[in-house]
Order: structure tokens, then sequence, then C-alpha cells
């Protein structure tokens, strides 16, 4: 359908955001196999990325939003084996990925689950 912003197969041009007021497809649960028992992961790995500490490098291992999220997360660079460094979590999540900063949500960063990246050696 011409001029209506979408594509043939049925897929929407990119978004201007993901940080909108309605994250409906998010979901707030961690998927199974990883829980978060009083704001800790109950695992020594893997945990969501809302509860890492700003400064931390981790990589990607889950994305557990909606199929929609998910394509557009990967659009930007958060995609499964993704290094990015959390930079600040203050109203929003600053989180460098390929380069380029990006901000998203608390409800957004719950949904990303990644998992720490040990310190690289100098001169590596």
């Amino acid at each position: 359908m011409a001029g209506e912003g979408h594509l043939a197969a049925g897929k929407s041009f990119l978004q201007p955001s993901l940080n909108c007021h309605n994250l409906a497809a998010v979901k707030q649960k961690p998927p199974p196999g990883i829980e978060v028992l009083e704001g800790r992961c109950a695992g020594p790995e893997v945990c969501p990325l809302s509860r890492v500490k700003a400064g931390a490098v981790v990589c990607i291992r889950q994305l557990t939003t909606a199929p929609e999220v998910t394509d557009r997360l990967r659009e930007l660079g958060f995609c499964e084996e993704q290094r990015i460094k959390l930079l600040t979590r203050r109203s929003n999540f600053i989180c460098q990925v390929c380069n380029a900063r990006l901000a998203i949500s608390e409800r957004l960063a719950d949904s990303i689950m990644v998992e720490p990246v040990a310190a690289s050696l100098p001169g590596a």
C-alpha cells in the first residue's frame, strides 16, 4: 500500500524509538531457566541488563521481548553475542553498542539477558 509507510511484506520501516510509553510487547518475566531473586541473578552468570553496574562490559545472551521488539533491538545492534558497555543507569540506561550510544528504558533493560565479560588484558 503506497504512501502508508509499510513495506510490501508487511514490515514497517524503522521506528524512531523503542522508549515509547506503551511497550506492551516487552515481557515482564525473564525466560525459563533464568531466575531473578530479590533483584539479583539466581545464577552466577546470566542476568538482566538492568541489574548490571554502570561501567560494566557485558555480552548479550538472550532477548526476551516480543518478536517485533527483538527484531528492532537487533537492527540497533543489541544482538546475541554482542558486547556492550553500560555507561549510565539514571533515568534511562545508556549503552555503548557498536560505537554508538543508545538509551533504553529500565523495562526494556529488564528483558535483555547479559553475561559479564572478563576484563581484557592490556595489549590483548
